[in-house]
């Protein structure tokens, strides 16, 4: 592992970052609660007028509270399925990639392969949060429970057989039906809450990540961050992030947001 350290990110660039798109597990939180750095971290983004989106593989049940609570413009969650936001009236808002009857003939599916996995597993267990999610089926592997590298291979060949895409972050493997992803789904929440496109403006984003799910945002984002804890998964990384913060979670997060406020006093960029 050779990361580049997040101090060498050119002022210039980082002047120019108009909003930030984020994982949630163990690069906000840690244990499953946001850390008190990387909360201030997103107040003081947002009253700089920067937008935060998190992009998750967290359900929507799960994910309710915190878009309603945490400062931030919307969470998607589920790998890109489903949109959450607090409203104007402070009510929770929502929005779905897939029409209604779709997820419903989708989530059959689901639950079948997700008992497919548990028979060929006995030890395997779904994610405690598993209650909350619609589009999507989660197998834990290091949150509560604990399954090994040859598991983890396992349980993601067994929803691929099933016509499932399937990505491993730092707790959950998550299998889906679509073609959806992270980056559909960032695509998606940029335009439905900011009406700006994503990738005509793809060196003003910033994204931060931990996991080998956030791959494919590192490989596409022109500045791309992982947090600390990154190192754990540095080998079974596809794309590596540009840049690597000090600090873990929500205090590397909020390194971001220093890195990122520094550059706009600096240069005077609104």
């Amino acid at each position: 592992m050779n990361p580049t350290p997040l101090a060498h990110w050119p002022l210039a660039e980082r002047a120019r970052i108009r909003g930030v798109l984020t994982d949630i597990d163990d690069t906000l939180t840690e244990h499953g609660a946001i850390a008190p750095a990387a909360l201030d971290a997103l107040h003081r983004l947002r009253e700089a007028g920067l937008p935060v989106l998190a992009v998750t593989g967290r359900p929507a049940g799960w994910s309710e509270p915190f878009a309603l609570s945490w400062p931030m413009g919307a969470i998607v969650a589920e790998n890109g399925a489903v949109a959450l936001w607090r409203g104007a009236d402070g009510s929770l808002q929502r929005d779905y990639l897939q029409d209604a009857a779709t997820r419903a003939a989708n989530f059959a599916r689901l639950q079948a392969t997700a008992q497919r996995v548990l028979t060929a597993l006995p030890h395997a267990r779904l994610a405690t949060d598993s209650a909350g999610r619609e589009t999507d089926i989660a197998i834990d592997h290091s949150e509560f429970a604990h399954l090994g590298e040859e598991d983890i291979a396992r349980v993601v060949a067994l929803m691929r057989e099933d016509g499932l895409n399937a990505t491993v972050s730092s707790i959950h493997i998550n299998g889906w039906i679509g073609d959806h992803d992270k980056l559909a789904g960032a695509r998606w929440i940029v335009r439905h809450r900011l009406g700006r496109d994503l990738d005509a403006e793809l060196d003003q984003w910033v994204y931060v990540g931990d996991s080998t799910n956030d791959a494919r945002m590192f490989g596409h984002f022109v500045h791309s961050v992982g947090v600390a804890n990154i190192a754990r998964f540095w080998a079974a990384l596809s794309h590596h992030p540009r840049y690597v913060t000090q600090g873990e979670r929500g205090e590397g997060f909020a390194q971001l947001a220093d890195a990122l406020l520094a550059a706009r006093q600096v240069t005077g960029a609104a």
